[in-house]
């Protein structure tokens, strides 16, 4: 379990004083052994500091934390560890607050199994039973799922889309709130539930 292209950036990062995860998505297909191509990391510098290091990268939506990083031939998703609160449109965070822990980032997450992080050395950190729902093949929403779901109900597709996939089962108490909140998707812009629905393994999250 390696990511070639994580140890060489991640010098970078520490050379500049700061910590680079592997985290999302990345993680779970590193820990599922399943090929991948797109790469989420995650850091505790914000963009004001990294454009210092990294010049080149793009920085079109940075007051949200997140970089485009052209490095060793990809195009590389960096993002500064952050707090979310007040999903005025069940879609986007009203307030966006960076943060230097994973264990402060791990909450905004949507599902246990995307929110794990692999630091330098490829130790796995886990706040919220991750690793077990892996193991388990369980779908399972972090902390109160109702609340999860009323956040951002595009997550009820997401979940369906994860199980389906990776022949993985939703966890009771999340399909429930899937169910319940359903109709919350009626009030959401219908291409992009129809862009979720089309993505295929390489864009899972």
């Amino acid at each position: 379990m390696q990511d070639p292209v994580f140890d060489q950036l991640q010098k970078i990062y520490q050379m500049a004083g700061f910590h680079l995860y592997i985290v999302g998505g990345t993680t779970r297909d590193l820990l599922l052994n399943r090929s991948f191509s797109d790469r989420d990391y995650g850091t505790d510098a914000t963009p004001e500091e990294e454009k210092a290091f990294l010049p080149e990268a793009n920085y079109t939506f940075a007051r949200f934390g997140s970089l485009r990083v052209p490095f060793a031939n990809k195009e590389i998703d960096v993002t500064t560890f952050r707090k979310e609160q007040g999903y005025r449109d069940f879609r986007h965070p009203g307030q966006v607050v960076f943060v230097k822990t994973p264990q402060e980032d791990y909450p905004r997450r949507d599902f246990t199994i995307n929110a794990l992080y692999l630091d330098r050395d490829y130790q796995v950190l886990d706040y919220c039973g991750g690793q077990d729902d892996l193991e388990k093949k369980l779908i399972r929403f972090i902390g109160d799922p109702k609340r999860r779901v009323q956040e951002d109900p595009l997550r009820i597709i997401r979940a369906e889309r994860f199980a389906e996939v990776l022949s993985f089962q939703i966890e009771a108490k999340s399909q429930e709130a899937m169910d319940e909140y359903r109709y919350l998707l009626a009030k959401l812009n219908p291409e992009k539930i129809k862009e979720e629905e089309r993505k295929g393994w390489k864009r899972i999250k």
